[in-house]
This record gives structure tokens, C-alpha cells and sequence, in this order.
């Protein structure tokens, strides 16, 4: 029992320590090391492209532009005569009329010789020069005995009507198939939207005067949306407004998201997922597109599997909905 005591014991007691020394040691140093070698050799994540299938739903093709109440361009009025300004007939500010009669001009031409040496007499003619459209007379740039030639701007009528003018981007006029005659208007601040008619889609010619653009002549980037505005809607120049322009409704097509389709009008392609899980471009006819989701035509059938993006696309998000965005590499981010 002493050499127990005496020898054994503090033996045994030397040889755990030794043990859990050791442990401690291999933990603190190696397993680091182990963990970090591990990485390339065993991955442990695996990267694949989202996919969607392709299903039957209903494209309501609504573009909406931002867009500003402005006024109607003044009208010219025009000199009908070659000849002399003789009487003014209305001041600058005056409400007109088309019919209202605004300046007189004179013209005399000196008679002809008779046979008998005598001067016949001289011929004169007086014309009245109407405004020519409604509104108020805004310019007036003649005095009486200023001589004008026929075509001359002689005044300017400014009207009392209003348009909303905004800017349609280059990829929403691909969404518009066939070109719309009227527009839904939502103004800041009033009460209810008005439809406004006489729509018109016009570009910017290369080498235009400026001065004829009813914008003023400021660049675009794209084409320039106008329509009018009903006489019975009290609007200002120089207010907000939306313009909700509808380009067409198909039910009952097939659909894909647009982050799938290369193109954005007639020809496109998608990329197929196939049974080995690689992926092979399909060229596909794309018909209405609503920003989010874009109608297939041709080329592809209800379930079959797209992938989600493009590839090589940019990382630009789709909207899920609620706050929640999906992106090409597969992640997905929610929050405001």
C-alpha cells in the first residue's frame, strides 16, 4: 500500500497531464491549419442557376410616364398682303377669337399709262388680318406704317388650352405595340385622374430647328408624349403629372419573366434547362411585355424550364414583391 502511495499514484497523475497537454497543444495549433487545408480539397457549397417555368397567365401591358402640364405654344398671326400696317385693331392682352379682326393692311399699286399718255388711276387694296385661332393676343410687333410682306408674322396668339408632355424611354416604346390615342392622367394634388386625347409619339429629328420643337427645343433621350387636355379640367402649367398609357392586354398566354429572354420586341431567345443540367440557348417570338413578365408567342411550352437570367447578364434585381429582390447569382435580398 506505501509504494502505491508513494510511487503509483503520482506516476499515474504525471501521465494524464502529459495526456491532456499534449490535447490542448494538437487543438491550438493543428486544428487551424486542418480546417484551412480542408477548403480546397472538400468543397462543401454548390453553385447553380435559378430556373423558372414557363406558365399561363395574363400580360396587362400599361406603360406609365412622368410627365408636366405644359401650355399650348402660341400661334403665329400672319400678314395676307404685301403692303402697309394702316390701323391696329386689338392691344397685346386682348382676348381673341379666331374671326377677330386684328390690324389692317394696305397695298396701292400705281395705275397703268393709256394710250393717250395718261396715268389710269392707282390700284388699292385693303385687307383685314384675322388672329386665326382663340386665346390671347401675346405679341404685337408692328406699328401703323410698317410695310409686310404676305407670310409675315405680324402677332402671336397664346392659348388658353394645356397639355401634358413627358419623355417615353427608348425600352417603353418597345412595349408599345401599336400606338395609343389617349392617355389616363393622374395630376399631383388633384382630386381624380382624366383621360387626355390626341395623343402623339413624336422623336427629334437630326438637324430640326429648335424652335419649331413645342418643348422648347430641350434634348430627349427618347421620344416626347403629348396629349391635350380637356377644356372642362382646371390644370397650371408647370405641375406634376402621370401618364398611364395602355399598350395592350393578352390572357391567357404563356409567360416567362423578362430576366429570361434576350430581345424586347418580335425575335428573341431563352436558355432551356436540359436533362443533364446543362443549358442551350432557344430562340423564342416575344409579344407584350409589362415591365415584369413578357409574353411568349412561339418556342417554348406551358412547364418547360428557363433559366431565371440570362447568363453573363448583369446583376440587376427583379422585384418579388414584398420588399424582396432576386438577383442572377441565386441570392435574394428583403428589406426597404
Amino acid at each position: 500500500m506505501g509504494v502505491t502511495r508513494t510511487w503509483i499514484f503520482p506516476i499515474l497523475r504525471i501521465v494524464i497531464f502529459l495526456a491532456i497537454a499534449s490535447a490542448l497543444v494538437k487543438m491550438a495549433f493543428f486544428s487551424e491549419a486542418a480546417s484551412a487545408g480542408d477548403g480546397p480539397e472538400f468543397p462543401t457549397g454548390v453553385i447553380s442557376e435559378p430556373e423558372v417555368a414557363v406558365t399561363v397567365g395574363t400580360i396587362q401591358n400599361d406603360v406609365t410616364v412622368q410627365g408636366t402640364i405644359v401650355a399650348d405654344p402660341a400661334l403665329p398671326v400672319k400678314a395676307t398682303l404685301n403692303g402697309d400696317v394702316t390701323k391696329l385693331l386689338v392691344g397685346v392682352g386682348a382676348p381673341v377669337a379666331a374671326d377677330t379682326p386684328v390690324m389692317t393692311i394696305r397695298s396701292e399699286t400705281p395705275g397703268a399709262v393709256r394710250d393717250d399718255g395718261t396715268m389710269a388711276p392707282a390700284k388699292v387694296v385693303t385687307v383685314t388680318v384675322l388672329a386665326g385661332s382663340p386665346g390671347v393676343l401675346s405679341a404685337l410687333p408692328v406699328i401703323v406704317g410698317q410695310t409686310v410682306a404676305v407670310g409675315d408674322a405680324v402677332g402671336q396668339v397664346a392659348p388658353t388650352s394645356f397639355a401634358v408632355s413627358g419623355t417615353l424611354a427608348p425600352d417603353q416604346q418597345y412595349r408599345l405595340l401599336t400606338r395609343p390615342t389617349e392617355a389616363e392622367v393622374t395630376i399631383t394634388g388633384s382630386p381624380a385622374p382624366f383621360i387626355c386625347t390626341q395623343l402623339t409619339i413624336t422623336s427629334a429629328l437630326a438637324g430640326a430647328d429648335p424652335a419649331s420643337d413645342p418643348n422648347g427645343g430641350a434634348p430627349a433621350s427618347g421620344a416626347t408624349v403629348r396629349c391635350g387636355v380637356p377644356g372642362e379640367v382646371t390644370v397650371f402649367a408647370g405641375l406634376g403629372a402621370e401618364l398611364t398609357l395602355a399598350g395592350g392586354v393578352a390572357e391567357n398566354v404563356l409567360t416567362v419573366p423578362v430576366t429570361s429572354v434576350e430581345g424586347s420586341s418580335g425575335a428573341g431567345s431563352v436558355y432551356l434547362r436540359l436533362p443533364d443540367g446543362t443549358s442551350e440557348s432557344a430562340a423564342v417570338v416575344i409579344g407584350l411585355n409589362d415591365g415584369v413578365n413578357v409574353e411568349i408567342k412561339e418556342g417554348l411550352a406551358e412547364g418547360d424550364l428557363v433559366l431565371q437570367f440570362i447568363p453573363g447578364a448583369p446583376q440587376v434585381g427583379v422585384d418579388m414583391g414584398d420588399g424582396c429582390m432576386s438577383f442572377p447569382d441565386g441570392s435574394v435580398t428583403c428589406g426597404p
